[in-house]
């Protein structure tokens, strides 16, 4: 175990629960069971009821530096309950570490309940079967969450990690419903043209969807690495040389693989620029946003020139300073560049130029988030949702095209790490 305290007393939420004698009566309803949830269309009026209750509560932000401080033991200071930590590193670890378990157990089902609300009212994707599912999942998880008991005992908190880690399993796969629910809403409007202008509502619900989970899976994911033995320059899922140069290398690897499966080629990926830089940052997180920016320009470079012509490199160029506000890194191709009245379009979750068999396909491909056995282009989420990684610690995505020439996608990741989550 590390020592941690990624979230501090004066962050714990001030909720009144609902006594659980009456959370047992809603649990043990006829009809409506942890097993049974999943043939439920609708939230029921009491469960409706506690999921408003938590809803009322804003979520609590941390940053990618109280992440760092905290696994680290800086604020080791702080208290839980006024209670003043000793300096005795294994006794200050259950401490800690319970104290975290506990702001989980607060914060999660708050953050859950947020999300509940919007799957159930979003406009068109409500409807939808994938979206169902997700929504029935993530209801489960917050009846899960808060009939746990508080945690006041190392072994208490030995449990809670066990079940958490069960829950953290179980929703690796939502990235892939909810995008299936997406071309499911696709596909019941293939009559139709979707005005995107219309769909605003949904976009911005899908946003805040996709963010809020990233800062779930962030804040449980490193709570439950923090419990692991430490390794040298690991500070939970944080590491803190993190060499740009090294997660384009692999990005391009992955993405080559795609490529290959789907072209029987792929471009080459080239890289200039400080190759030597190391700054601290979710390595996945990274990997992630390169890997998507690298295959859309490996696919943008096989459909533009073809497969028996020379195919121009993918360059890759990292960029930055002492005095840089940000890491910047430049994914650049020369795959033929995006149509002007598309650009709005790529940040579109209901947005995508892959052919509708792959889409089809798609809906019983059955993979994780950052699976690499995906086709090469989807179900038309990747790029917004490598935009909402970036954004999550501050950063950004934006994308520059010269139509009948090329792309260049800019990836900003500030180098102070103190924005909040959004």
């Amino acid at each position: 175990k590390a020592v941690v305290s990624i979230l501090l007393s004066r962050t714990m939420i001030n909720v009144s629960f609902l006594p659980r004698y009456r959370l047992s009566q809603i649990l043990s309803r006829r009809n409506f069971t942890y097993g049974s949830l999943h043939r439920l269309d609708s939230i029921p009026d009491d469960v409706s009821a506690l999921v408003q209750k938590y809803a009322h509560h804003p979520q609590r932000s941390i940053s990618l530096q109280t992440l760092l401080q905290t696994g680290r033991g800086e604020l080791l200071n702080k208290t839980y309950s006024e209670t003043v930590i000793s300096g005795e590193e294994h006794h200050a670890t259950d401490l800690v570490l319970m104290q975290v378990a506990n702001f989980l157990h607060r914060e999660i089902p708050v953050r859950l309940a947020h999300r509940i609300e919007d799957l159930d009212q979003v406009p068109y994707l409500s409807e939808m079967k994938s979206v169902k599912q997700v929504k029935q999942t993530y209801i489960d998880s917050f009846l899960e969450f808060i009939d746990m008991p508080t945690i006041q005992t190392p072994e208490g908190e030995e449990k809670f990690a066990i079940r958490l880690q069960q829950l953290y399993e179980k929703h690796a796969g939502v990235l892939m419903q909810m995008a299936r629910g997406a071309f499911e809403l696709r596909a019941k409007q293939s009559n139709k043209v979707l005005d995107f202008q219309d769909m605003q509502e949904t976009q911005r619900f899908l946003d805040r969807f996709y963010m809020s989970r990233i800062g779930i899976r962030v804040i449980v994911g490193q709570y439950l690495a923090l419990r692991e033995p430490p390794a040298d320059g690991w500070i939970g899922l944080i590491y803190d040389k993190v060499s740009p140069t090294a997660i384009v290398r692999q990005a391009a690897e992955d993405a080559t693989l795609i490529c290959n499966r789907k072209y029987g080629d792929a471009p080459e990926v080239q890289i200039t620029g400080n190759i030597d830089l190391t700054f601290p940052y979710l390595p996945d997180h990274l990997h992630y946003i390169l890997l998507e920016l690298i295959k859309n320009s490996m696919r943008a470079t096989m459909d533009w020139c073809g497969v028996d012509n020379v195919l121009p490199p993918v360059k890759v160029i990292i960029a930055d300073g002492s005095e840089n506000e940000d890491v910047v890194i430049k994914v650049s191709d020369e795959g033929g560049g995006i149509q002007r009245s598309n650009m709005n379009k790529i940040w579109s979750y209901l947005y995508t130029t892959a052919d509708p068999s792959v889409q089809e396909g798609m809906i019983v491909f059955n993979s994780s988030d950052h699976s690499t056995e995906s086709p090469l282009a989807g179900l038309g989420y990747g790029l917004p949702i490598s935009r909402s990684y970036a954004k999550y610690f501050g950063g950004d995505v934006d994308v520059m095209s010269m139509e009948g020439y090329g792309t260049d996608a800019f990836v900003y990741l500030p180098r102070l790490g103190d924005s909040k989550e959004p």
